[in-house]
């Protein structure tokens, strides 16, 4: 037979039975005002709960405003740093294309410079030729009229004069 039998279970409930009555007899308040307490002590709860709820998110808004200007500063700052590379970015792209355009018209203008002198080096080789040609054809006329007929010379040769 198991250790705890009928007697055991009549035993219990009658504990549990002078409990409840002794309870009742010894409390120092009626059953609705009991309840009452529990439901101020249930309300007061839920408020503190609420009111922790409310000061935690208004100590987070605080918090966000307090960096929200410090934010928009930083982001100011940083819009400002933007915009003055923007800037510099521009100078440097027109000083590059004004580089450029004066490096242009300086090769164009060498350009056409050394053409000038091209063509006046062409002319003069090409007078220095016609030149050459004409003193050419002056010693070749000259030379043809010397194997014609020799010059005449009209002063007499003396006579101790050496012979050829």
């Amino acid at each position: 037979m198991p250790k705890f039998g009928f007697g055991f279970f009549v035993g219990g409930i009658l504990g549990a039975c002078a409990g409840v009555f002794a309870g009742l007899m010894l409390a120092p308040r009626s059953g609705a005002e009991t309840r009452s307490m529990a439901a101020d002590a249930m309300g007061d709860a839920w408020d503190k709960a609420n009111d922790m709820y409310e000061q935690g998110a208004n100590n987070l808004a605080q918090r966000i405003n307090s960096m929200t200007p410090a934010l928009n500063a930083q982001t100011d700052a940083l819009k400002e740093k933007v915009n003055a590379a923007r800037e510099k970015m521009d100078q440097l792209r027109s000083s590059i294309a004004e580089s450029v355009n004066q490096a242009t018209e300086n090769v164009q203008s060498a350009m056409d410079s050394a053409a000038e002198k091209i063509h006046a080096t062409q002319e003069s080789v090409n007078k220095t030729r016609d030149d050459i040609a004409a003193a050419k054809a002056d010693k070749a006329a000259k030379t043809d009229d010397a194997d014609a007929e020799p010059p005449v010379c009209e002063a007499p040769i003396p006579a101790d004069a050496p012979s050829e």
